[in-house]
């Protein structure tokens, strides 16, 4: 088959178009062609005229004209739009113009770099002049990262003259080395930063910095580079480049490619639980759709989320096509379907690249490392299982096939996620203008000494020198000439005019400070190998390890499940063993937030809304073991982790009195605090001697200090008790629904039969929207959810306006970022508020499920009585946080009805 065979074979099957969410199909674009510009060196024209180019696409002819006129420069266009003209061009007339010039390229990762460096390489040979000598010999031009043998990399230094590498070591292999680059920084004339998109949250915040002390390297031996950039489409790439750079940068974001005809498909597989609006494996339709593809002739890339969804996925297709032989144009043999991932060794990748690139590998299945710009051919079909995580991965994605004239086809293959299925209902977001904005704060302290002190060590500070346009450099200096880290001389009556801070220290600091961490401490995850020493399979950042890498918890590792049987937070070390198990872990913390400063605030609607500083307390209580593919908890154990507290930003909403009230009379609040009604302590204190003073669980004794709790079999907010309008703590109070508990196993009963409402589900569906919009991966931010004191409905002065001074008394959510200091998402899920509250609401109420589903407000416990109304209740609450009026439900809640059995 061709594409269009493949097309009609698609269109003519009834089940796959039942399931079709839209069928979009994106016209063939002529190209838009522009002069070369007269002033790009002679040698390049002729380049060009040996490879019949006679013109260029209007945005490279463009970003060739602005960047030798002088501008920074920062280009926006599809994939396969000739984007490396944009700087080859005017970085290669820079090197043939001036002996001296020099330029470095900043690639995201390694294997892009070797890519880049074969067509520059192919690039310079073409570049002959009369002389004997080339203009540019090719030793001049060279990638320099963590594999360049030690032996070359001096001779580099020295001859270079164009650099490939990655920010990571130019962050710790080359800055802090830079007197051995003196003639390379005095030449540097240009700078490219390509994929700029992927320079954000914590990795981009450190990389601003590392450009920071970039241009305080080249200042100091008297350079001062341009920068050109190049980024898939986001909401803000100029405010992004300015923000790293520190300067003005002109926008390119008008391409003048051609591009052929291209189908994109989102698909939605079918419901096979409707009640509990469960879906079909996003992985069993993907690999079916590829295996369609390949089978019909097409070359075929298929993108996983993750490690282990790949290799499920190439396991899947290589059976697949293997029950199907001689249906396909070739021969389908293992070598002819791969995977491709991190992990696998660089000259594995290169392998699959040139066989994609020949035609051999008919099919690939990918993570995201084949997302960017690798050289891979002109594949014509591409299938994403899964949504990436952000527009501008889906269509860096979908933009792998097609990158020539002819018709191309991408379907997106949806999961039950939140996310995914928020994209199902609403396309648009995927082919309208992307809401994605790329968030950075290269001031966030926590960074920010880091880097300063990698700065000093490179060269010391002068006077009252800033760090960029950093206005906490004085702070900084201060705190780390407190430390030791630094030495400060002269300014004998306290002036900055004539201090200089010299680094103190006795190692290199870059070498201690990760680009894609907040902090320094990592644990090290040691896996036992038959008998030998323990080996390094991964490493995880300190302060997510007790929620990862806890006693009990299973590490997945290439595709392959481990038993953490030890965490010793002392040594910074994981011990694991590899199992064969059918389960998964997740652990449950528990959250405290206290307000530290409040930024913004406002009373929009039924909420007030505020974003600040916070201070969390967080601290991991106990995991469950969650079968696969059934999700049903296999056991519940507690955990004895020290807390962990720290500094960050938040954004909240506080469900007003007012509000609260509404929903208490509609019959819509599930949410009160531990208000037991007044027969509490009567009724706390007979279970206490009933029982013995002893866990009914496990036999202890209560101690002297504390007392055991008082746990209710049925929860007692399933009661819809409610002070000043009924009585129903009655019910919920009676003794055969009350047992009497230690702590360890109260926290096990509950994690069980744990009740959601509405604050639950909203603060779930919110974390799972929010990254839509902040370009972050879910686990940057985290939710917590406190009930607090409720109005009185008797009093009728509580139910009014509430101001900021009674707001740590209403019932919140809280949205905070993990990383210490905050890295800015807080203010702009703040600015959002509405539109998040509004997709919510369009969200769950197109979710086809009855109670509650992982693709909208969570999903079902085990605890169905309790969890029958989160769905019902969280919209009803988004309905009156929006200022809407909440109507009384059809249906009696359960609780309120007169039939609950003991």
């Amino acid at each position: 088959m061709s594409i269009p065979q493949i097309l009609a074979d698609l269109r003519g099957d009834l089940h796959f178009m039942a399931n079709v969410v839209t069928w979009r199909t994106l016209e063939a674009q002529p190209a838009r062609l522009a002069s070369i510009p007269p002033t790009l060196h002679p040698l390049l024209h002729r380049v060009l005229q040996q490879r019949n180019i006679q013109q260029l696409y209007s945005h490279q002819a463009q970003a060739v004209d602005l960047a030798l006129t002088g501008h920074n420069l920062v280009i926006v266009t599809p994939t396969a739009s000739g984007k490396t003209f944009c700087y080859n061009l005017p970085v290669l007339h820079s090197l043939l113009s001036e002996p001296a010039a020099r330029a470095l390229y900043l690639f995201p990762t390694k294997a892009l770099a070797q890519d880049q460096f074969a067509e520059l390489h192919t690039l310079t040979t073409q570049i002959t002049a009369p002389s004997a000598s080339p203009p540019i010999h090719q030793s001049q031009i060279a990638t320099y990262d963590g594999d360049t043998p030690s032996a070359h990399r001096a001779p580099l230094r020295k001859s270079a003259r164009l650099i490939l590498t990655n920010p990571d070591m130019l962050h710790s292999g080359i800055l802090p080395y830079h007197t051995g680059w003196a003639e390379f920084f005095c030449g540097l004339r240009y700078v490219v930063i390509d994929e700029l998109h992927t320079y954000r949250g914590v990795f981009g915040s450190h990389v601003a910095n590392v450009l920071r002390r970039l241009q305080r390297i080249c200042a100091f031996y008297g350079s001062q580079p341009q920068f050109i950039c190049t980024s898939a489409t986001i909401a803000n790439p100029q405010q992004l480049a300015q923000r790293l750079l520190e300067q003005p940068v002109q926008l390119i974001d008008r391409g003048g490619a051609p591009s052929g005809e291209k189908h994109v498909i989102l698909y939605n597989p079918p419901i096979y639980d409707a009640e509990r609006g469960l879906r079909r494996s996003a992985t069993l339709e993907a690999q079916e759709l590829a295996a369609r593809a390949v089978l019909g002739g097409a070359q075929t890339i298929l993108f996983g989320r993750s490690r282990l969804t790949t290799e499920v996925l190439l396991t899947y297709l290589r059976e697949r096509l293997a029950r199907t032989p001689g249906a396909a144009t070739q021969p389908l043999t293992t070598e002819s379907i791969r995977g491709y991932r991190g992990g696998y060794l660089p000259n594995e990748r290169r392998a699959i690249e040139a066989g994609l690139r020949s035609g051999a590998v008919r099919a690939v299945v990918a993570t995201n490392a084949l997302e960017l710009g690798i050289d891979i051919g002109d594949l014509q079909a591409v299938i994403v299982c899964g949504y990436p995580g952000s527009i501008a991965a889906t269509w860096q994605q979908i933009g792998r096939a097609g990158r020539t004239i002819d018709t191309s086809l991408a379907i997106v293959v949806a999961t039950s996620g939140v996310l995914d299925q928020f994209i199902m209902q609403h396309p648009e977001f995927i082919f309208a203008q992307s809401p994605e904005q790329a968030i950075i704060h290269p001031d966030n302290l926590m960074l920010l000494v880091d880097q300063v002190r990698c700065a000093a060590f490179e060269q010391p500070f002068v006077g009252d020198e800033a760090f960029g346009h950093s206005p906490f450099t004085g702070a900084v200096l201060d705190l780390l000439c407190e430390q030791g880290d630094v030495q400060r001389f002269g300014s004998p009556n306290n002036s900055t005019d004539s201090a200089r801070y010299f680094w103190n220290g006795d190692s290199y600091p870059a070498h201690h400070v990760s680009l894609r961490s907040a902090g320094n401490e990592t644990v090290l995850i040691h896996a036992a190998a038959d008998g030998r020493a323990p080996i390094i399979i991964g490493e995880i950042d300190q302060q997510s390890a007790p929620f990862l890498l806890h006693e009990g918890a299973i590490y997945i590792h290439e595709g392959r499940s481990h038993l953490v049987e030890q965490l010793d937070l002392a040594q910074n070390i994981a011990r694991v063993n590899e199992v064969e198990v059918d389960y998964y872990t997740e652990a449950t913390t528990e959250t405290a937030i206290d307000l530290l400063e409040e930024h913004a605030h406002s009373i929009q609607q039924g909420a007030a809304v505020g974003y600040g500083d916070l201070l969390v307390r967080s601290q991991v209580m106990s995991y469950r073991r969650i079968k696969r593919f059934t999700h049903e908890t296999l056991g519940v154990t507690p955990l004895d982790y020290p807390p962990r507290e720290w500094e960050t930003s938040g954004y909240w909403l506080s469900v007003l009195p007012q509000t609260q009230e509404m929903l208490m009379r509609a019959g819509q609040w599930m949410d009160a605090p531990n208000d037991y009604g007044p027969n509490w302590q009567t009724q706390r204190n007979r279970v206490r001697a009933r029982d013995g003073y002893c866990c009914t669980q496990c036999g202890a004794p209560e101690a002297s200090a504390r007392q055991h709790d008082v746990h209710h079999l049925i929860p007692f907010r399933t009661f819809g008790y409610m002070a000043g309008l009924n009585e129903n703590y009655i019910q919920a109070n009676r003794l055969d629904n009350l047992v009497l508990v230690c702590r360890n196993c109260h926290r096990r009963l509950e994690s069980a039969v744990r009740t959601r409402g509405a604050l639950d589900g909203l603060a779930y569906t919110l974390h799972n929207l929010a990254p839509l919009h902040l370009m972050c991966d879910r686990q940057d931010i985290d939710v917590a959810v406190e009930r607090s004191r409720p109005p009185d409905l008797a009093d009728e002065s509580s139910a009014q306006q509430a101001d900021a001074s009674t707001l740590d008394e209403l019932p919140t959510i809280y949205i905070y970022e993990r990383a210490t200091a905050g890295l800015g998402f807080s203010q702009r899920l703040y600015e959002l508020h509405t539109d998040l509250l509004t997709q919510a609401r369009v969200l769950i109420q197109a979710c086809s499920c009855a109670i509650g589903c992982p693709s909208c407000v969570g999903p079902v416990l085990e605890n169905e009585q309790a969890q029958l109304e989160t769905k019902q209740l969280t919209l009803a609450l988004v309905n009156a946080l929006l200022g809407e009026a909440v109507a009384v439900p059809v249906k009696p809640r359960v609780g309120l009805a007169e039939d609950i059995n003991f």
